[in-house]
């Protein structure tokens, strides 16, 4: 269960995440930055996203009860707007909307707070990787082996993203427009079957309870 657990939760993180996804808006982003500058924002980014993360890891179900909001509800819910991130990726559209996202962020902050919006929260901790880690934390069900291997999961995560965003310029030139709208569709295609996966699970939960 635990390898399951691990494999299902790596794959469900990267693809949400989007670490080379991210280097295009990045670079963006930091326009006019020295190498220097770009290093210190990326990692940054990446800590401030790893602690937002792992606080609705441990803190998310405590926050759901309070809400009164069951698991299984949460489960549908979220793998329903999990699936919708995947149909935005598949056609085309997450890249844009990011891209916007980013661009507002410039506009109203002056890139002041770069590391922390739009890079931390919502490029990298954003709606779709929270409740992704919310429906992670609730599979693991209070075993501390398998909650230890979540965090351990967005570790990596979190790491890999900080190696591909201190490897921009490099990555958007070896990947190219092509390469990444190809990387894009086919995790797209994966990860909506791994949202309707979290669905189903939801819906025998409410049946079992």
């Amino acid at each position: 269960m635990t390898l399951e657990f691990l494999t299902g939760a790596l794959v469900t993180m990267f693809v949400i995440v989007e670490p080379i996804a991210l280097v295009p808006i990045f670079l963006a982003v930091t326009q006019g930055f020295s190498a220097a500058q770009r290093q210190q924002v990326a990692w940054r980014a990446c800590l401030i996203a790893f602690l937002i993360l792992a606080a609705c890891a441990f803190f998310g179900d405590w926050l759901l009860r309070m809400l009164g909001i069951s698991l299984p509800a949460f489960r549908i819910a979220g793998g329903l707007l999990v699936f919708w991130i995947a149909f935005e990726m598949v056609f085309g559209l997450r890249a844009s909307r990011k891209s916007e996202t980013a661009k507002e962020a410039i506009d109203k902050e002056h890139i002041v707070n770069v590391a922390a919006f739009p890079m931390a929260i919502p490029l990298l901790a954003g709606p779709g990787a929270i409740t992704a880690t919310l429906l992670l934390a609730g599979q693991a069900a209070g075993s501390t082996v398998m909650m230890a291997t979540l965090i351990g999961v967005l570790a990596v995560v979190v790491f890999v993203a900080w190696i591909c965003l201190s490897m921009a310029e490099g990555m958007n030139k070896l990947l190219g427009t092509l390469g990444n709208a190809v990387v894009s569709r086919l995790l797209g295609i994966i990860l909506a079957a791994l949202a309707v996966q979290f669905v189903i699970d939801g819906i025998r939960a409410v049946f079992r309870g």
